[in-house]
């Protein structure tokens, strides 16, 4: 069976019993509290969202919550845990057993956790196709600008960045309009840096099952991408002539 059609075939199971290997992350149906995972104060820290209750997979087919979901054997989790541990920063994830009132609040929980680090990057949970190089950048930007936001050919993507300074505003947000009105009173201000990736990663996130099949497509291409280059890059292997002594 191909890749492409391995990841077609898992895509709507449930989450393995086992949960999400190598970051202790469990299925919604098994979470507990909020999670304190590893964050030191030393970098900047990367929120991950993972409150939401995900109305519109399930309404659009998705018979479990979308972060749960299996892209090319992997939970969505799972892949975007797999970037933020490749970014090298320090991180936190909100996945309260009940959802939240909406992103205002799941942001402001998160930051309050993470209080004393010197920024964050607010990294919504359905973006399993995110580098961690990304994340890394957007970081790095923190150090000249209160406020980073990327973007992929003139799209809007995620994660935002936020230096320490933000503090107070993230923690008084509310409700489901997430960190917008603090990026819009940072700009006003001339303090907003709009960053160009070249990540498509960044916009593609899984909100329906039909996303979800898109991701797996473009995992599929990358790969064999992938497997092109690595094909191209092994040294030639010279045979021996047909009737040669042996």
């Amino acid at each position: 069976m191909s890749s492409s059609s391995r990841c077609a075939e898992e895509a709507l199971h449930p989450c393995p019993p086992a949960g999400v290997s190598g970051f202790g992350i469990e299925c919604a149906s098994r979470v507990g509290p909020i999670q304190r995972l590893p964050h030191t104060g030393r970098t900047v820290t990367v929120i991950i969202l993972a409150a939401g209750r995900g109305a519109r997979f399930l309404a659009s087919g998705g018979p479990t919550h979308k972060l749960d979901a299996l892209l090319c054997g992997k939970p969505v989790l799972w892949h975007v845990m797999q970037a933020v541990q490749a970014s090298g920063l320090d991180w936190h994830l909100v996945r309260p057993a009940a959802a939240t009132a909406g992103m205002g609040e799941t942001i402001a929980m998160g930051v309050k956790a993470a209080a004393d680090a010197p920024g964050w990057l607010i990294l919504p949970g359905d973006l399993p196709l995110v580098r961690g190089a990304s994340l890394k950048r957007v970081a790095e930007a923190l150090t000249g600008h209160a406020v980073v936001v990327p973007h992929y050919r003139s799209r809007r993507g995620h994660p935002v960045g936020f230096r320490n300074e933000c503090l107070a505003a993230l923690a008084a947000l509310s409700g489901d309009a997430g960190a917008a009105s603090v990026v819009h009173a940072y700009r006003q201000n001339g303090q907003v840096l709009e960053l160009p990736l070249n990540d498509a990663g960044i916009c593609l996130d899984v909100d329906t099952v039909q996303d979800l099949h898109r991701a797996q497509r473009r995992l599929a291409r990358l790969a064999h991408l992938a497997h092109l280059r690595d094909a191209r890059a092994r040294p030639a292997v010279d045979l021996p002539a047909a009737g040669a002594a042996r």
